[in-house]
C-alpha cells in the first residue's frame, strides 16, 4: 500500500484506537519519522483526533521511527500483533516519556489479553 503518508498515519492511528478503544481518550503528540529511499519524512500526529501534519513535533511525548516500506506493510495489515512484533524485533524504534510508553503498553496488553480470553471462550 502506498499513498499519502499523512493519510496513512491517520489511518494507522484510527485503526489502533478501533482495536484498543481504551486508548481513545489519550491526548498525546507523537513524532513519526518515516525513512524512505534517501529521504526522511517527519510528521506530527496529534491524538485522539488523529490530526497529522508534515512538521517537526517539538511537543511530542513519543517518537517513532521506521522504514516507510515497513510502515506501509503494517498499515495494510492493520493488526495490533503485527505492530507489536515490529516493535519487538526493532523494525520500529520508539522513545519518549517513559510513563506514556508504559501506559500505552499496559493498555494494549490488557486489550490483547481480553481478546485472547474471548477467543478461548468461544
Amino acid at each position: 500500500m502506498s499513498g499519502d503518508a499523512r493519510t496513512l498515519i491517520a489511518k494507522a492511528a484510527t485503526d489502533v484506537v478501533a482495536q484498543v478503544p481504551a486508548l481513545a481518550p489519550l491526548k498525546i503528540v507523537v513524532d513519526v519519522q518515516l525513512q524512505g529511499r534517501g529521504d526522511l519524512q517527519v510528521f506530527r500526529l496529534e491524538m485522539p483526533q488523529a490530526v497529522v501534519t508534515k512538521d517537526v513535533a517539538t511537543d511530542a511525548k513519543i517518537h517513532l521511527a521506521m522504514r516507510r516500506e515497513e510502515f506501509n506493510r503494517l498499515v495494510e495489515e492493520a493488526s495490533i500483533p503485527a505492530w507489536r512484533k515490529a516493535f519487538e524485533v526493532g523494525s520500529i524504534k520508539a522513545s519518549g516519556v517513559e510513563q506514556y510508553m508504559k501506559l500505552i503498553t499496559q493498555v494494549i496488553d490488557k486489550q490483547q489479553g481480553r481478546a485472547q480470553l474471548k477467543r478461548a471462550s468461544h
